[in-house]
Parts: structure tokens; C-alpha cells; sequence
């Protein structure tokens, strides 16, 4: 009996000892795994990525489930996602399918296409924010990859108070004649931008049967915090063009007399993010007035002597934006790759409080 009984006390003493070693490792390894806190990425962010783009994503906690709307480089802002959660210490985003034909029949028509999700993994450090936008190669070998680097964005504040602030000294932005304190955003792009009698106008001809030619958008060679922007802007038939502020927020220019108001199409709106509260157009060909307000994140727009956009906060960047630091100055850039505009008067007024 004792030659059996002690190998039998030794083995389960082992064992044991092993079984507590096992919880004891569980226990420290759930400690150290990374939580699904969604709380770390609630909020607005910013960010650049590729070569000088601009994005913004907001994450919203709705009632059981999280949902978010994102602006992507260029574009309108999307609100809401296919999908976004976070798992471990990362934060997933989807985006919309990227659509690709990958056989074809002799007439060029598709005989199978394939439907490949494309999503965004970012993980904060901070209130700084990094990581990928990926898509899968459609020969079925790897992933296609975009760095992303970006930042949270502070809670917006209330809307100021316009009555007590302090202006300095007008700046006009258009010479006479010539494009002096303006350049191209986009240097290796065609110039369709000249200056006659103090109006600076666009003018993008294509020629007929010739490759497309792509034409480059203007800024000023200042960069400007908060201020008071007066101009005025001859909007061509169908004519689309823009004037962003700081370079990241842009006030449409577009032929909008007959359409309906929107965020997207209406002369004087914050493109696709804030519409205009009453329509102030004149019809295409007739100069028409802007004055501009931008304070503390907060907007005011005034068409042709009516206030359409009234101190309104403006969450981030819009499409097209070329910075996404909310907190920096940035140029007064005017939108020149689609249509032909004309502009006169542009006077800049910084406000010094």
C-alpha cells in the first residue's frame, strides 16, 4: 500500500500545483488581453492619409449598437456605415464594397465579377488615432494598404458671441491684373486661373477629340485662422465651384437658382454638412455677394443680404479639404477642376479675439 499511495500523493500534488499554474496564467492573461472599450473611440476624428488627403470619422453609440458617418478625401460626407465595432484595443470600419469584373466574353461584357469588402483598422494611443484603410488585390494575393494618421477632434463649443468681436485690418486677396499672393495646390496641374480688371476667373476648355485636361485648384499664399470673408462670384450656368476656408471647409459656389435648397448643390451651403435655411440665389450670370463668418469652429453664411447659414457649428472637414488639423490656420483655396467661375472683391478681415 505505501510503495502505491505515495506516487499516487506526488501526482496529485503535480498535478496540482499544475492546475493552479493553468488559472493562475488564465487569470493574468485576461487581465493583460485588451478590453472592447467603445468608449475609447467615441467622438470626432480627423485625419491624413496618402498623398496629402483629408478624412474625417465621426463613432456614435446608438441604442445597442454603434454607427458612425465618414468623409473620405473627396466627396460628400457618408452618413452612416456598413459596419463598425471594436474588438480588442481596435477600432473596424467598413466601407462600401469595391465592385471588380474579373472575366469577360468576346463583346467585352462581364462574365464574373467579384465583390471584395474594403475596411479600416485604427487603434488609438492617446488622443492620437493610426492604422490602415485596406482592400483586398482582386488576383487574390494580399491586400492593398493606406496609412491613416489622424487625431480626436475636441467637443464643439457653443456658438460665440459674433456681437463682441474684434476685427483687423481688411486684406484684399485679387490684384489687379495678375495672380500675385495665388498659386496652383496642384503644380504638375493645368493653370485655367487669370486675373483682367480686378476679376479673377476660371476658365478649364477642354479641347474637343484631346485627351482630358485637368485643371488645378487656387489658394493664397496667407493662411488665416478665424475672419470675416467678403466677395462676390459670377456663377455660369451649371457652373460648380467652391471657396474653402482655411482650406478645409468648403462654402459651395454652384448654379443653384432653380434647385431645390440642399447641403450638396446650394450656392452658400457647407458642403454636405450644412444647408441653407432659405433660398437668397440670383440667376446664373449675375454677380452675386457672400460675406462669410468663421469663429470658433462656427459658420455664418450671408447671401446677397439674407443670412442663409446663422453661426452653426461645422464638425470637420469637408471634401476635398488639403488640412485636417482643425486647431491651425490654412489658405482661403478656391475650387477650379470643374467648371468655369468668376470672382471680384474677395476681401479677408482677421478677427483678432
Amino acid at each position: 500500500m505505501k510503495s502505491s499511495t505515495v506516487p499516487s500523493l506526488i501526482a496529485a500534488i503535480v498535478l496540482g500545483y499544475f492546475s493552479l499554474s493553468c488559472n493562475e496564467n488564465k487569470k493574468n492573461l485576461s487581465v493583460e488581453l485588451p478590453q472592447n472599450d467603445v468608449s475609447t473611440y467615441l467622438g470626432q476624428w480627423s485625419f491624413d492619409f496618402g498623398d496629402g488627403k483629408v478624412g474625417w470619422l465621426q463613432v456614435r453609440q446608438e441604442e445597442g449598437y454603434l454607427d458612425g458617418d465618414i468623409m473620405w478625401a473627396a466627396g460628400s460626407v457618408n452618413y452612416g456605415l456598413p459596419y463598425i465595432y471594436v474588438a480588442g484595443d481596435k477600432l473596424y470600419v467598413g466601407r462600401n464594397p469595391r465592385n471588380a469584373v474579373l472575366t469577360k466574353d468576346a463583346e467585352g461584357q462581364s462574365l464574373l465579377t467579384r465583390s471584395y469588402p474594403t475596411w479600416i483598422e485604427l487603434k488609438r494611443e492617446g488622443n492620437n488615432i493610426s492604422g490602415y484603410y485596406l482592400s483586398p488585390k482582386v488576383n487574390g494575393t494580399g491586400l492593398d494598404s493606406v496609412f491613416i494618421n489622424g487625431r480626436k477632434l475636441p467637443e464643439m463649443g457653443p456658438a460665440p458671441d459674433l456681437t463682441g468681436i474684434k476685427l483687423g485690418k481688411p486684406i484684399t486677396l485679387i490684384s489687379d491684373n495678375n495672380l500675385t499672393g495665388w498659386r496652383l495646390i496642384e503644380e504638375k496641374l493645368k493653370n485655367g486661373w487669370s486675373v483682367t480688371n480686378g476679376v479673377l476667373t476660371n476658365d478649364p476648355a477642354q479641347i474637343e477629340g484631346q485627351p482630358h485636361i485637368r485643371y488645378g485648384n487656387l489658394r493664397t499664399e496667407q493662411e488665416f485662422k478665424d475672419f470675416k470673408l467678403k466677395l462676390e462670384v459670377n456663377t455660369p450656368p451649371k457652373s460648380n465651384s467652391g471657396v474653402y476656408l482655411r482650406g478645409m471647409y468648403e462654402v459651395q459656389v454652384a448654379d443653384s437658382y432653380d434647385r431645390p435648397l440642399s447641403s450638396g448643390g446650394s450656392l452658400g451651403a457647407i458642403y454636405t454638412r450644412i444647408a441653407p435655411a432659405v433660398k437668397a440665389e440670383k440667376p446664373a450670370g449675375e454677380w452675386q455677394e457672400l460675406e462669410i463668418v468663421l469663429y470658433k469652429r462656427h459658420v455664418t453664411v450671408v447671401l446677397n443680404g439674407v443670412t442663409i447659414i446663422d453661426n452653426q457649428p461645422v464638425d470637420g472637414p469637408t471634401g476635398g479639404a488639403i488640412q485636417s488639423d482643425i486647431s491651425a490656420p490654412g489658405p482661403i483655396y478656391l475650387q477650379g477642376d470643374h467648371t468655369a467661375i468668376s470672382y471680384r472683391n474677395i476681401v479677408l478681415t482677421p478677427i483678432e479675439n
